[in-house]
């Protein structure tokens, strides 16, 4: 039978099919007429046009699949029009569980992130059940996740398979945009970042993201969270490791939090004139006054997850960069 992966063409979505092929699986990628297929390049999937903004073409993607990964996102923390946010993360997610229910689809893996769960004020790693509201929930990307992965906890409850992974911060190779911890490894490994923030996250691997899934799919309960993450490290830690891997000189000032905010609300007043997204977002700096810190013992414990030390996902992810000329 074959399994049906949405934002293939994505980082975590291409780690996922590339995990699914070496698993001798028949897989087809639901694609976007106008999206960057180099992700793809070389692997031997079926590809359909679609889009979860037009459910109608949903219908095709999930024909004869056995399981889907719907692990497609709008992951922006800034956007001119919030709204958009929501039709693909919430709407595109409902439409394509009904859809694949539709179907008769037997399983399905939905990618949340760890950007919907609670955190701990003390900094001490968070777990699936810290307890978070909509109201906890900073932006319109966190705002969305939140609620598409209410979509799939009810669609659980009414008897569809779909278990529910939470992944932290990952990197390595195949980030092509790059996603916003891509950005702070390039820009580290670049020597372009003289000073960090006082905050952390939680890195991990994005091959051992995409066996989280596998994982998932075979022993996941319906309905229950996984968060798939590795290491809990502080921003300046994270770009000391990559800019010693890349043999430049590591940031030597940390900077408050609130120091940033300015900036940010400077950047997006630029960008609503130039329609070009800012590299800094009052958003981002909003959740960065919180460490992103969690734990992966529920995966380690009901799935087998076991991931790779954070260290080797930041080698992987510098040496990628370095070998696709991201690093100036």
């Amino acid at each position: 039978m074959t399994t049906l992966v949405t934002g293939a063409t994505g980082f975590v979505g291409a780690a996922v099919v590339r995990a699914l092929l070496r698993d001798g699986r028949d897989v087809r990628v639901l694609v976007r007429g106008d999206s960057n297929r180099r992700n793809l390049d070389g692997l031997d999937v079926e590809s359909v046009t679609g889009d979860l903004d037009q459910p109608a073409s949903l219908d095709a993607a999930v024909s004869g699949c056995s399981s889907v990964f719907h692990v497609a996102a709008d992951y922006r923390l800034w956007v001119p029009q919030p709204e958009a946010i929501y039709r693909t993360n919430v709407d595109g997610t409902r439409a394509l569980l009904q859809a694949a229910a539709a179907a008769g689809v037997a399983r399905v893996v939905y990618t949340s992130s760890v950007a919907t769960l609670g955190l701990h004020a003390d900094g001490s790693p968070a777990d699936e059940e810290t307890p978070a509201s909509i109201d906890d929930m900073i932006g319109h990307y966190k705002r969305s996740k939140y609620l598409a992965e209410q979509v799939a906890i009810e669609a659980a409850k009414t008897g569809q398979h779909v278990v529910i992974v939470n992944p932290s911060a990952p990197v390595g190779p195949g980030d092509i945009r790059p996603t916003p911890t891509g950005a702070i490894v390039v820009d580290a490994a670049s020597g372009r970042m003289p000073a960090v923030v006082d905050t952390g996250l939680n890195v991990v691997h994005v091959d051992d993201v995409a066996t989280g899934h596998l994982l998932a799919e075979t022993k996941g309960q319906s309905g229950r969270r996984y968060i798939l993450g590795c290491e809990n490290m502080s921003l300046a830690d994270i770009c000391s490791i990559v800019a010693g891997i890349a043999g430049v000189a590591a940031p030597r000032l940390r900077i408050p939090v609130g120091v940033v905010m300015p900036l940010a609300h400077i950047a997006e007043a630029v960008a609503r004139l130039t329609g070009k997204a800012p590299r800094v977002t009052v958003d981002g700096v909003r959740m960065a006054r919180k460490k992103m810190y969690f734990s992966s013992e529920r995966a380690r414990q009901e799935l087998g997850y076991e991931p790779r030390p954070a260290r080797q996902a930041l080698s992987d992810a510098v040496r990628w960069f370095a070998d696709n000329r991201y690093l100036s």
